[in-house]
């Protein structure tokens, strides 16, 4: 299928999008109101006092990371040590990749969701009632890295960024198990961290001359415990807090960190996934860079039994492999918590 690039710079485009990108004016919520005061109060961590010697500006930071968390389930991570040069060659490279041609791309499609790498459009087009405004791609790069050969030294760039992703994740996942009052590996032990799932997803949002019909990633939540957040500084993503969309602006040389629903399950509900979406504008691309960070896929994602109490806090979530869980969500469209509640007790 076309991807959303190729349609823009054909010229086909003039002053309208074909009616499959159009979304109908929606009464659910996705038209709530949009605040930006809320934009101020974004929750933002700093990743040298997380991991301070200092057990003072440590436990500070955990209290800060736990708010976050029960308040947001998103927030923005400065001074977390993962170079300017690594994360511009990252933007550079995914710029890259997606100028190459579509037959080039091609090569790197996949079929299947579990395929190494996979590149193209929307969300699921076989399933996708309207058509989402978003070229991606995806790569599987933990336990076993994969990466497309093309373009010249892309796949160095995305080793290099992986890893520091993934460590940055592994002390925000101690932070946040010592959060919840738990041992501060538990969440590394129980959902086998080191043999985990880290996903690469690259999305890329070209200009639309309607954005106010059409829709990059609609509301929904994201798998996983973790997802890392790097953006080329356009402006597009919002998330819901208080039954209002709040635009995110991220800070200068910041990740955006947010909570997937196996946070949910993990912490019984306590700490829930949040609900986002991506926005298109009608002047500039939009890249977002995002590693998801997970269980091991055969692991079987329960609540911490020290977070259940049948009087107090019954369990809410039945135990599933991440794999099932996974095939779950490509099975259905992109719909705010549809998955989670698909295992609700």
């Amino acid at each position: 299928m076309t991807s959303i690039k190729k349609l823009v710079e054909s010229g086909y485009l003039s002053s309208f999008v074909p009616p499959r990108y159009v979304f109908q004016t929606s009464d659910d919520g996705d038209q709530c109101v949009f605040s930006e005061e809320e934009e101020q109060k974004i929750p933002i961590i700093d990743f040298s006092i997380l991991t301070s010697s200092n057990p003072d500006q440590r436990s500070k930071a955990i209290q800060d990371i736990a708010s976050a968390c029960l308040e947001w389930g998103i927030f923005m991570v400065i001074n977390h040590g993962v170079p300017e040069t690594v994360r511009e060659d990252m933007v550079k490279g995914s710029t890259g990749f997606f100028d190459m041609s579509e037959e080039e791309k091609r090569e790197f499609a996949g079929n299947n969701l579990f395929d190494p790498i996979r590149c193209g459009t929307s969300f699921n087009v076989k399933l996708d009632k309207v058509l989402l405004w978003r070229d991606y791609l995806k790569v599987h790069v933990h336990p076993h890295f994969a990466a497309p050969h093309k373009p010249a030294g892309f796949s160095e760039t995305l080793q290099e960024y992986t890893e520091r992703t993934r460590a940055l994740a592994r002390e925000l996942l101690k932070a946040i198990s010592k959060s919840l009052g738990l041992e501060e590996n538990y969440i590394i032990k129980a959902m086998e961290i080191d043999r985990g799932s880290e996903l690469f997803v690259l999305n890329l949002y070209p200009p639309c001359p309607q954005p106010e019909v059409t829709m990059g990633l609609p509301p929904h939540t994201d798998h996983g415990l973790l997802t890392i957040l790097l953006t080329n500084e356009v402006r597009g993503l919002q998330v819901q807090h208080n039954g209002k969309w709040v635009p995110i602006n991220p800070l200068p040389n910041a990740f955006i960190v947010i909570t997937g629903d196996h946070m949910e399950i993990l912490t019984n509900g306590i700490y829930k996934s949040a609900i986002h979406k991506a926005m298109v504008n009608n002047k500039t691309t939009r890249i977002s860079i995002g590693t998801a960070h997970g269980p091991a896929l055969d692991t079987v994602v329960k609540a911490a039994p020290e977070l259940v109490d049948s009087e107090n806090r019954p369990l809410l979530y039945r135990g599933i492999t991440y794999r099932e869980y996974l095939k779950l969500q490509q099975a259905n469209t992109l719909d705010r918590k549809f998955c989670l509640q698909q295992i609700r007790i």
